[in-house]
């Protein structure tokens, strides 16, 4: 085991760190009170330290001047990684901000372990990007390159659902196979592993791009956008004939990821072209108050909110409120497995194969963990019981099963 190594999941959504101490995980806590640290930032508009965290989402809910980002580690092994943008009074580039965060990470955790870290273990997807071997490997080199940036001298990566059977597999029985499912924020990963109680063995690990953030995006764009205009018509102007309404600026809102790059001069006049020419101005009204406002954040956590509410098996209602006095969009259990059925054949179709590459059948698994906040969704265990019906469902640790199992991988290196 590397003293010196620190064990960091830096996940699309919330973040952790942990080290080994005499053979057991010990949780670092790098966020006030809590084993993890939502993956946010927030710049305010005239400078300042960057705020990290619930503070960043603090501000944001305050209603502070300045930017509040989510969701960095979706821009892996893209060019916006290192495209330059004026950020809390800089420029500055996506790269440099997930340094930042890294680097606190870091001073955080070295604070609370009271020892210095110069190399780390960090969980990786499988797949950063779905069939695409040589952006997938840049994803990897982006990363690597922030890390050492914040200050590590090594740094190792390991799969993350294999990082999960390591702190799971105590769920599975000794000599059976087992299946590990981890939907993140990002990314869905699976491992199919054997342990005989004491070692874990992978036998083959396969991953998609697709995670809580794109289940926000197609629950917002099917339950919310329509009240924003999306689907409507506008006239032309120029002769007759009516237009659709474009759907790249509805995609981009509902995507936490490109919301920051929303608020430009350049969108809001081409968004007030667009009320103009509306059938149905009304609505795209309402979609140049959330651009003008900076509302596209509070937009994703209404989405968020809804979501998890709807699937916990009861009639719900996204709260727009915030826009507009008594704007809401309903939501039912049913209308969002609607939305995500495309997203549920995906994850059963990426399961069959992680299947192929371990030469196994589906009936041969003797138990199936859930990891991830997304596993929670209840779409993600339906598909797992059709697919492997006798098979014991256990959940592990949905935050923190990645980060432990780092943490029990820096001992074996």
């Amino acid at each position: 085991m590397a003293d010196d190594m620190l064990a960091i999941d830096f996940g699309t959504s919330n973040s952790a760190a942990a080290v080994l101490r005499d053979g057991v995980p010990h949780r670092l806590p790098i966020e006030v009170g809590a084993d993890t640290l939502p993956t946010a930032v927030f710049f305010q508009t005239e400078g300042g330290e960057m705020l990290l965290g619930e503070a960043a989402s603090r501000a944001l809910i305050a209603g502070d001047e300045g930017r509040y980002m989510r969701a960095l580690k979706s821009v892996l092994g893209t060019s916006l990684l290192n495209e330059e943008r004026p950020i809390g009074g800089r420029r500055r580039t996506l790269a440099s901000i997930i340094t930042d965060f890294l680097r606190v990470v870091k001073q955080r955790a070295e604070d609370e372990a009271g020892q210095t870290f110069t190399s780390a273990l960090s969980g990786r997807p499988v797949h950063f990007h779905s069939g695409d071997a040589t952006r997938d490997a840049r994803a990897e080199s982006d990363l690597r390159a922030c890390y050492k940036a914040a200050g590590f001298d090594e740094v190792r990566f390991l799969f993350e659902p294999e990082a999960a059977a390591l702190a799971s597999h105590q769920l599975n029985k000794s000599g059976t196979l087992g299946l590990i499912v981890d939907i993140g924020g990002g990314t869905s990963d699976f491992s199919v592993f054997r342990t005989d109680g004491q070692h874990v063995d992978i036998l083959a690990s396969h991953g998609i791009r697709l995670g809580g953030t794109d289940f926000d995006q197609v629950t917002s764009m099917s339950h919310v956008m329509r009240h924003l205009g999306h689907g409507g018509e506008l006239r032309r102007t120029f002769g007759k004939g009516l237009l659709p309404v474009p759907n790249d600026i509805y995609a981009d809102l509902a995507s936490w990821a490109k919301i920051p790059f929303l608020y430009t001069r350049d969108v809001q006049r081409l968004v007030d072209d667009m009320v103009k020419q509306a059938v149905a101005p009304r609505d795209m009204e309402r979609l140049s108050y959330v651009i003008e406002e900076q509302l596209g954040h509070e937009l994703a956590f209404a989405v968020e909110r809804g979501k998890i509410a709807a699937n916990g098996d009861q009639d719900a209602a996204i709260d727009m409120r915030f826009i507009e006095g008594g704007l809401t969009a309903p939501i039912t259990r049913t209308s969002l497995n609607a939305a995500l059925t495309p997203f549920a054949n995906r994850l059963r179709e990426a399961m069959e194969h992680t299947f192929t590459l371990a030469t196994n059948r589906p009936e041969e698994i003797g138990s199936v963990v859930l990891v991830g906040g997304s596993s929670l969704m209840g779409m993600v265990e339906e598909q797992a019981r059709a697919l492997c019906p006798t098979a014991e469902i256990s959940r592990s640790e949905a935050f923190t099963a990645v980060v432990d199992g780092l943490a029990i991988g820096t001992g074996h290196l």
